[in-house]
Formats: structure tokens, sequence, C-alpha cells
């Protein structure tokens, strides 16, 4: 099976609505963090705005910001980064009627077939993923050399053995261009490295080690005596684990703190907005997301990931975006905030990772 983007279907703005639409409203920012009355919030799907007779496609959205019109382009803008005097798209129709289209169906698929009653429909713990494993596995090969895939974890791959040495060797092996995850990801990968221990627990057999509730504690001390954690694993020549492998082979990621952090470790960011603005950095480039066992993690980047990828060539491609966890309320949380059409799969994070990465290291 051989994977292929879906294409891209554009509106046709031979239809009379578009054709002969008005320019959308630009308004100024009455101040900084203020957006003028009556301001259009954007969406993640592709938003096309009139300006001096054309329709410009937004080339870089994402939820609830507004779109700025500046130098020829239009972007979504979150609020609080808005200035004064930047002209802000006024309208709240978004079928082309006041200059900005709103549009849905650029990946849409046929029409679906079956019956209007049928058992399974929504994705639970009784659901068949193989299909869904197969489409990952082929999507994943491609994205290693066409795209850029971005993890987001929760520490739960961690506190196992073989789910910690899989995302590594998916690190490794090209599979990993970006890491969003919190302090404690990154604390108790750590741990496990220079200790052996997930909270104090062997990594492997699980058994609770003497005074091992220490062990996560003397970690993060260690790293911050250190200064970095890049300087911690070259000083103790750490060599295994998930963070050790995203510096060796120089995988950003990001570390957004929260407020019960332990330590926290140098890199984990304290300031929530300059997480998110770093956050928003790595999103901006992905185009595939996979989240794992993170439920505040996994919203935070489903609201500022888009449906869609306008490429350097001027080509727009999909956005794929896929939840894994092991509780069916986590999976439907994106849906329901109405952030992405999220794949998901409702199965343990730890199993996800191993199972992926047995399918698509170099031998399989």
């Amino acid at each position: 099976m051989t994977f292929t983007l879906r294409k891209y279907k554009a509106p046709d703005f031979e239809q009379a609505i578009l054709m002969y639409a008005p320019d959308v409203v630009l308004q100024a920012a009455p101040r900084d963090g203020v957006a003028p009355d009556g301001y259009h919030a954007t969406s993640i799907y592709p938003e096309y705005y009139r300006v001096c007779g054309k329709w410009l496609l937004a080339q870089d959205s994402r939820m609830d910001c507004v779109a700025v019109y500046h130098d020829g382009r239009m972007d979504a803008v979150e609020f609080r980064n808005l200035r004064k005097g930047d002209l802000v798209a006024v309208g709240r129709t978004e079928d082309g009627s006041e200059g900005i289209l709103v549009w849905p169906y650029g990946f849409a698929d046929k029409g679906e077939s079956g019956d209007v009653f049928a058992f399974r429909t929504g994705r639970s713990r009784e659901t068949s993923f193989s299909r869904d494993y197969d489409d990952l596995y082929e999507l994943l090969r491609y994205e290693k050399h066409h795209g850029n895939i971005l993890w987001v974890m929760g520490p739960a791959c961690t506190f196992d053995h073989d789910s910690r040495a899989a995302f590594s060797g998916l690190v490794r092996e090209g599979y990993v261009h970006g890491l969003l995850a919190g302090n404690a990801l990154a604390t108790h990968d750590l741990e496990g490295a220079y200790l052996k221990t997930a909270l104090g627990q062997d990594i492997y057999t699980q058994e609770n080690q003497p005074l091992g509730h220490y062990n996560h504690l003397d970690t993060l001390n260690r790293v911050r005596a250190s200064g970095s954690i890049e300087q911690f694993i070259r000083e103790e020549k750490i060599n295994d684990g998930i963070i050790s492998s995203c510096v060796e082979k120089n995988v950003p990621f990001v570390l957004g703190g929260s407020i019960r952090d332990d330590g926290p470790l140098p890199e984990t960011i304290g300031d929530v907005y300059a997480a998110q603005d770093r956050m928003r950095e790595l999103t901006r480039h992905a185009t595939t997301v996979i989240c794992m066992a993170t439920m505040l993690h996994s919203i935070a980047v489903g609201n500022m990931t888009p449906s869609y990828r306008v490429m350097e060539d001027g080509s727009v491609r999909e956005i794929y975006f896929y939840v894994v966890d092991i509780s069916e309320f986590m999976v439907r949380k994106l849906a329901d905030r109405g952030s992405l059409s999220a794949r998901s799969i409702v199965t343990n994070a730890q199993d996800f990772i191993v199972q992926v990465y047995k399918n698509l290291r170099t031998d399989s």
C-alpha cells in the first residue's frame, strides 16, 4: 500500500456569490491586545479573504484568533499579539458574502455510503483499529521524508522500559521532527537514564527502590546543577532515552510547565504564554501531529493546529491529527471542543508506541 496525500479542492470562485462578493472590511485595532467590534474569529479550516478584488488564503491559521492583513497576506493573530493599528478582518458571516469564506470541504471525501443505523460508529475500546494502524504506518513512512511529524506526549511512555526504548528508536530512525511535552516527561525520562528508575521504581521490573522517592528530585537537582539538560547529558554520559535521543538528533522539544511541577528542569517554560509561543513555533511546521496520553497538552495543540498547511510552492496539503489514549473520554474531547477532526485510537499509549516502532524500524 502506497500512501498518497489527498488532493486539495479549492472553492469555485466563479460562483456568483464569490465572484461579486465585496472586499472584506478591514478595521484598525483600537489598541494593543484589543480587536475592533465585529471581528471575525478564525477556525482550523482554510479561510479566504477578498482584498482588492482577489481572494487570499490565510497562510498560517489556528482557532480563536483574528485575521490580520499585512503586506499582501492574511495571518491569524492571537488577541494578545494584536498591535494598535493592525488591520483586522471584520464580519460574522462565513459564506463569502462579506468577503470572508471559511472552506471546510477542501479535503472532503466523496459522499459516505451505508445505512442510517449502524453499530459501533463511534470510537471506543471495542473498535477495531487494525486499519488505523496500517494507515498510520504508511503516513509516517511518507512524512519521514516529505513532511514534519510532531509528537505531543504525557509521561506515561517514560514509565515503561519497552515504550521508552521504542520512542527513542523512532527519534533515531527519523520519525520525530518535534516533541511537545511537560516537565514530567523529561524529568522521568532523564531519571530512567540516570538512575534506571521512574518515580523511584525500576524502569523494567517496576520494583520500588530504597529511597526511590528521592530519585526524580535528585535527577532534577543534578540537571539544575549542570545548568541545562544538554550539559547534564554530556557530564553524565547519558546515552539512552527519549530526551537524550532528541538532543543527539537535534530534534527540537518544548517543555511547557504547570503549576504542580517539581524542580523544574532548566528548559521547562513556566510562563504559559511564552510556552504557547514556543509550541506554536513547532506546530507551524507540523504536517502530522500525534498526541499520546496527555489531555491538556493535546487540547492546547489541537487548538493551535489548523487542518491544512500552505507549502513553500503554494500548494495546500492536509494536516493529519491523531489522539491516542486509553480513555474514551479523552479521545472524544478534541472533537467535542471543535478543535480538529482528530483520528482517535483508544489504547494504552505504551503498547501503541511499541507497536508503531516494531512496524517502522529499519528491518521491518
